[in-house]
Order: structure tokens, then sequence, then C-alpha cells
């Protein structure tokens, strides 16, 4: 397991299969997923799925979503991190793309930015990543205003899974 990350307020860790429950509170909740294909879990095991899905990615690749944790409390938020994306979208495949939810009564308190800051820098300094991706619902204003206050720049819309996406990326400044 890779050493979590402290922020000012956050903690920064791989997925757990303790965060079942606060995953499950995630994704269970139709607010969370009005972006995300209107598809919210509904058990509980769902939850400890993809947490086994997102452990075989650290596996696989050495990176992929991490919990995030309220220092203060110990209290999970949600989820954040650099995924290796091996399937085609928008015309890219084989990628690393930021991404974060959280849970909705964490919303608007600045912590998918403060969470999202620490992986852009660990993705350009640690992982040595040359450009980071990311993609929204193009209705979803709130994360695309998260991935523009990040750096991030839009490139183009694009349709997903019969949904309109908008596509950001954001070049390593370190890079030539």
């Amino acid at each position: 397991m890779k050493n979590p990350i402290e922020t000012e307020r956050l903690l920064l860790r791989e997925l757990e299969l303790s965060d079942a429950e606060g995953m499950f509170e995630l994704d269970s909740n139709p607010n969370v997923h009005l972006f995300l294909g209107n598809k919210p879990v509904k058990h509980i095991e769902e939850s400890i799925e993809y947490i086994k899905f997102v452990q075989k990615q650290y596996k696989d690749f050495g990176t992929g979503r991490w919990a995030v944790v309220l220092k203060e409390t110990n209290e999970f938020l949600g989820w954040s991190g650099i995924k290796f994306i091996t399937d085609e979208i928008n015309s890219h495949k084989n990628f690393y793309e930021l991404g974060y939810r959280f849970i909705e009564k964490h919303w608007g308190k600045g912590y998918a930015t403060e969470a999202g800051k620490t992986f852009i820098n660990h993705a350009f300094n640690k992982m040595k990543v040359e450009v980071l991706y990311a993609y929204a619902d193009a209705g979803n204003e709130n994360s695309r205003k998260i991935l523009e206050k990040l750096g991030f720049r839009f490139v183009n819309s694009f349709e997903y899974q019969e949904e309109l996406e908008v596509w950001y990326e954001l070049k390593n400044p370190n890079s030539n």
C-alpha cells in the first residue's frame, strides 16, 4: 500500500474494504448520480465490489481512486484520484484522468479542489505524467468549475454513453 498523503484538512489514502459503508452512502444517493447516468447502487455489496475493482487497479496500474478522509474526525468524505483509463473515451485511450466524487453533505466545502490540487501535484511530480484529462457531464456546472479552478482547460464536448460530456486537459508544466 502506498503511503497516505495529508493536506491541510484531508487524509488521502488507498480505498479499503472498511470504506464500504461510506462508499454506499455516497453511491446510493440519487443526487450524487444525477450526472452519472442516474444509476445509484442499491446494495452495499456493489460498493464492496467497486472497492475491490479499484484495489485491482492499484495492482495493475499503480494508481487509482483514493479515499478522502477528514483528518479532524476521520470521516469518509468520498474519493478522488488519478485513474489510468484503458477504454477509449473521446478518441483517447490509455490515459490518466483526474476524478472525484463526494458525499452530498460535504459538497461546496472545497474538498474536491483541495484533493485535486494534491493529486495533480502527485501525477506531475511523482508519477511524471505529461498530461492529465478529466471529463464531466456537460450540465454539471459545479464539477466544471472545480476543473477550471484546478487549471484544466476545456477542449471539446462529446457524447459518451448517450450523454453530452465535456473534456478537459491539463498539461504538466514541467514537461517539454
